[in-house]
């Protein structure tokens, strides 16, 4: 099944609920417009669907190979990649002074979405670049910037980031690679150790790969304020910029994974004879608020990950759904068998997926306006609380997105049946692929911890109140629009719900923070849905009044609506039973002793 671009989908969030015309207004964005970001989205629309979604298929079967540290990726990725390089997509939204075209967040975001639907592993490596050039770009020394970031800008030397060790997962204060002064008193360092789950660690689709990696100094503090951050380059640079020696760093092995194939995922070894060459980022003892620049917008990539899977899936789902004929419609006079589209819980199963996608999308270029406003907007009061709103929204977008991922994909082999079983069909392709992004760059729990700690408490739940405001509006605007009032209802109730748990969460975190760390995940949910709804509200408002001046494509409006409604009518209800979830369900996940479980 070949994929398609969903475009206009995209321009109605970009253009009604993001805000494209706002962001394009900002300081520095005047020479972008949403005429020029139709443009980019056809241009990008084409190279998704006609070179990177044909070569999906072999980076499952066909993975990558590695032989003596040298890895070889799947047939057409490397073809591809120097396509996609010499288009200038890498660069999107560089820093215009080292070659980047300095494109808003929103913007690339959306185009970040054709790329991961497309293909989720080769999407992999540009997304892991941009992570890399963000945290150099605000953090290295002028001579580092100038070496590399051009040419990873460019594509020409993608980035990767080298976080977590075999004794470490997650748990970075763990982290046990060491850097060292050069003896050569070049101020460089020797870095030795070894890191695992390295994407796109090593590869042969570039000259040269730029390696940020957490090292510990010799007398570095114990823990993650020990922590520093070095630039390790797969070959040394020379003085004119020319590619000197090999760099004592190695892929020793790649990992054999349940999906994301098409990426490979390196054991990565560094100084195996003492002579790895690293370079100092910032400051010493600094390196984890460094990579954490580089790892929230990671995050909120994933988020945009699991989202684009689960519309592939979606496709693919209704595409079999209408050429799948079994059994005869339920309240048809016609005794044939009909599309399996017609059944009722076929149905339910596509609007489920499409409802939830179209949701996940709206609240995640939402996030990326907000990120957009918070780099660039004028007013320091504005600035301050379009960051605050990022800070509180990525977590939910990473978190939510990637697990309703598994859920939705899991629904797309569902509806194929006994065939979405079948490799052959590829619908277990993306069930398989979508189950990382749950995982990395910070699994589920982290993230919801991160939400209830360091974005609800800390702040006393003052953007979270900030955005119930925001909710009970739409929800008088709905209730006030006749047709449209049951969604409001729907809402409302949601949103009443959601001020209990915040309440409950923002008076038990202190106090008893395991009892509100059980309810952490339901919470994140909890959030999704509730801001989901939210923006199909507003989806439903928007669409109401096109329909009413007789703009554009009345069905497509008319499907915003609907889309709206079954949302209000499925998933809003779920954000009640979550609240008793959260403020009543601590204990007994607590009480049952460690040696019964």
């Amino acid at each position: 099944m070949s994929y398609r671009a969903p475009v206009n989908d995209i321009r109605f969030v970009l253009n009604e609920l993001a805000g494209l015309s706002e962001v394009c207004a900002l300081p520095g964005n005047e020479d972008t417009n949403p005429e020029l970001v139709d443009a980019i989205l056809e241009e990008a629309a084409k190279f998704a669907e006609g070179v990177l979604a044909p070569i999906n298929r072999n980076g499952d079967l066909h993975g990558n190979t590695v032989d003596n540290g040298v890895v070889t990726t799947a047939p057409g990725f490397r073809d591809a990649y120097h396509q996609f390089r010499d288009a200038g997509w890498v660069g999107m939204r560089g820093p215009v002074e080292y070659g980047g075209q300095g494109m808003p967040a929103l913007v690339t975001m959306a185009v970040e979405e054709l790329w991961c639907a497309a293909n989720l592993s080769f999407s992999l490596c540009p997304l892991l670049t941009l992570g890399a050039t963000e945290a150099l770009h605000h953090h290295a020394s002028d001579e580092l910037k100038s070496i590399y970031l051009p040419k990873m800008i460019s594509g020409e030397w993608p980035g990767t980031m080298n976080l977590t060790e075999p004794q470490a997962g997650s748990d970075l204060a763990q982290v046990r690679s060491k850097a060292v002064p050069n003896p050569t008193g070049d101020g460089s360092y020797l870095i030795s150790g070894q890191k695992i789950f390295i994407t796109w660690g090593e590869h042969d689709m570039a000259d040269n790969i730029v390696h940020l990696v957490l090292a510990r100094l010799p007398d570095a503090p114990a823990g993650v304020k020990g922590i520093s951050l070095f630039v390790v380059p797969k070959f040394l640079v020379n003085a004119d910029g020319s590619l000197g020696a090999r760099n004592d760093v190695r892929c020793v092995s790649l990992e054999h994974k349940l999906g994301i194939h098409g990426s490979p995922t390196c054991v990565m070894s560094y100084g195996d004879n003492g002579n790895a060459v690293g370079y100092l980022v910032g400051e010493a003892n600094r390196g984890l608020s460094y990579m954490f620049t580089m790892m929230n917008h990671a995050r909120l990539g994933v988020g945009v990950e699991g989202m684009a899977i689960s519309e592939r899936s979606y496709q693919q789902a209704v595409a079999y759904a209408r050429d799948r004929v079994q059994s005869r419609a339920l309240g048809s006079d016609d005794a044939s068998s009909a599309a399996i589209i017609k059944h009722p819980d076929v149905r339910r199963m596509l609007m489920t997926m499409r409802s939830q996608i179209e949701a996940q999308r709206a609240l995640t270029y939402l996030t990326g306006a907000a990120l957009d406003k918070a780099a660039r907007h004028p007013d320091a009061a504005e600035k301050q609380k379009a960051q605050a709103l990022v800070n509180f929204l990525i977590p939910i977008v990473k978190g939510w997105n990637t697990e309703q991922a598994n859920e939705i994909t899991s629904l797309g082999v569902q509806i194929h049946g006994g065939m979405g079983f079948i490799e052959e069909t590829g619908a277990a392709q993306h069930y398989r692929d979508a189950r990382i992004t749950s995982i990395y760059e910070g699994t589920t729990g982290i993230q919801a911890l991160d939400l209830i700690g360091r974005k609800l408490a800390s702040e006393k739940g003052t953007t979270a109140k900030v955005l119930l405001t925001e909710v009970a509006a739409t929800v008088n605007k709905l209730k006030a629009a006749g047709d449209l009032a049951v969604i409001g209802d729907a809402l409302e109730a949601a949103q009443e719900a959601t001020i209990k748990t915040v309440d409950y969460l923002l008076a038990t975190f202190d106090s008893n923070p395991r009892a509100a760390a059980v309810g952490s995940v339901p919470f994140l949910k909890q959030m999704g849905i509730l801001l989901g709804g939210w923006q199909l509200g507003r989806a439903a408002l928007i669409a109401r009044q096109k329909l009413a001046d007789g703009e554009g494509d009345a069905a497509f409006f008319e499907s915003k609506i609907s889309v709206a409604r079954f949302f209000a009518a499925h998933q809003l209800p779920q954000v009640a039973a979550l609240a008793q979830t959260i403020r009543f369900g601590a204990e007994s996940a607590l009480e049952i002793g460690e040696e019964l479980l």
